[in-house]
């Protein structure tokens, strides 16, 4: 048996890729009987290889290290959050609830601001993204495809990674892989149904490769943020900035909202901590407690 990745799976046929291409395999009967569902992303064992059909047999799905349920995909690295400078504006709260997510999962996430050649002058949004994100850790990169501006260094963020990309429509998401990889011909504007292999054609998520041992989801979309099963006790802990000050609070088990001597709310007050931030914190922890008590 060999071992390869699931990149796309339609209507009970998986695409696994191996050392010499890509197969289409059908799962043997086992894996609907113990009630194991193959993944886009999983690293699965195939057996009776037929190297002139490129066909073959899934037999396994190996362990796997995270599984993002909208959209289904397995083993992801990383989550690049695109938003844009205009058209549409930057939404704050959706990106903190995607960075909660993402870090609920385990994943790395990079925020990757497009459209920057639309920066006012007199209103800079990316000096108030500086503000707002810079004490999280978290890269931020400035991108424009009009100016060929963060291009490369976007690209480097997806070495070596499973990367999927998250943000509303319209802000240049497409655009963006296009320039980091010339020649994938994702379409703008529209969901992509760049690759059409064979006769089934449902659309689906894929793992596209865009470079050695680099893969990006082409998905249908990121999907309705469904933030009901994080446990409001850990959302703290999903606040990077936070971090360096839980020891100065009173106690040990200070959520950060009205309990007196909080280390952290002390760095709010100073600006140490951005304020708009903290306030998401206070909303989406507001949120988790009203889907509790319904």
């Amino acid at each position: 048996m060999e071992e390869g990745r699931i990149i796309k799976g339609i209507s009970g046929f998986y695409y696994v890729s191996l050392k010499d291409g890509l197969y289409e395999c059908k799962g043997r009967g086992i894996l609907r009987k113990d009630k194991v569902k193959p993944l886009v992303g999983d690293w699965v064992q195939v057996s009776h290889l037929d190297v002139r059909e490129k066909t073959g047999t899934l037999e396994k799905v190996l362990p796997r290290k995270n599984q993002l349920k909208r959209p289904e995909i397995a083993n992801v690295d990383q989550v690049v959050i695109v938003l844009s400078v205009k058209n549409p504006s930057p939404s704050f709260m959706l990106m903190d609830k995607i960075i909660v997510l993402a870090e609920d999962l385990g994943l790395e996430v990079i925020i990757c601001i497009n459209k920057a050649d639309l920066d006012g002058d007199g209103e800079s949004i990316l000096e108030e993204i500086r503000e707002i994100y810079g004490a999280t850790g978290y890269p931020l990169i400035f991108a424009s495809t009009k100016l060929n501006q963060g291009i490369d260094a976007l690209g480097n963020t997806l070495k070596g990674k499973v990367s999927v990309f998250a943000g509303p429509s319209g802000v240049g998401k497409s655009s963006l892989l296009n320039d980091i990889k010339p020649g994938l011909e994702l379409k703008t504007g529209e969901v992509s149904a760049r690759i059409q292999r064979g006769k089934h054609t449902t659309r689906h998520t894929e793992l596209i490769l865009v470079d050695k041992d680099s893969w990006i989801a082409d998905t249908p979309g990121f999907g309705v943020l469904d933030i009901d099963e994080i446990q409001k006790e850990n959302l703290r802990f999903y606040f990077r900035e936070f971090l360096p000050y839980v020891e100065d609070c009173k106690f040990t088990s200070c959520l950060h909202l009205k309990e007196p001597k909080c280390g952290v709310k002390a760095q709010v007050d100073k600006g140490t901590i951005s304020k708009k931030r903290y306030e998401h914190y206070v909303q989406i922890m507001t949120e988790l407690n009203e889907k509790r008590r319904g």
